[in-house]
């Protein structure tokens, strides 16, 4: 009975450790919310320009970590800046759906519009898995600007 109970506590030990680990594998909401306005302490002190540059540099880690990255776009949902995924720099996404056919972009627009900030809820391709998963976006609106970054879940 002992060495049962020893097994037990050795497998409950590593379902612990295996789920501590897939977690720290994942950004949270406290997280992509202080990478937003870590964009836009950036932003005040070295420009638009640059802080644009440095999100589309796809070699540069300042504003990425794990399956967190920022996106900027501006108020008719123009992409200006994805640390994800250069094809996505320069694309107008208003019209851009989800896998369930939400139309997310126009949603985030006019949650921008009403709230300035705050959290969004739509599925997306993780770049890490490269799987359509839940994602949480938190936003804020930065003068004519809205900066973003999402959790997946």
């Amino acid at each position: 009975m002992r060495k049962l109970f020893q097994i037990a506590l050795m497998c409950c030990a590593a379902v612990f450790c295996t789920s501590s680990v897939a977690a720290s594998d994942h950004g949270s909401a406290e997280e992509a919310k202080a990478l937003v306005q870590k964009v836009i302490a950036y932003m005040k002190a070295n420009g638009r320009e640059k802080t644009i540059a440095e999100i589309n540099d796809m070699q540069s880690t300042r504003f990425r970590d794990r399956d967190l990255y920022v996106t900027i776009n501006d108020m008719t949902m123009k992409n200006l800046a994805h640390g994800a995924n250069a094809k996505m720099q320069g694309k107008d996404l208003i019209d851009l759906k989800d896998a369930d056919g939400k139309s997310f972009m126009r949603e985030r627009l006019d949650l921008v519009k009403a709230k300035g900030k705050g959290w969004q809820d739509y599925k997306f391709v993780n770049p890490v898995t490269k799987q359509i998963e839940p994602k949480s976006m938190y936003f804020e609106k930065y003068e004519d600007l809205i900066i973003n970054c999402g959790i997946y879940k």
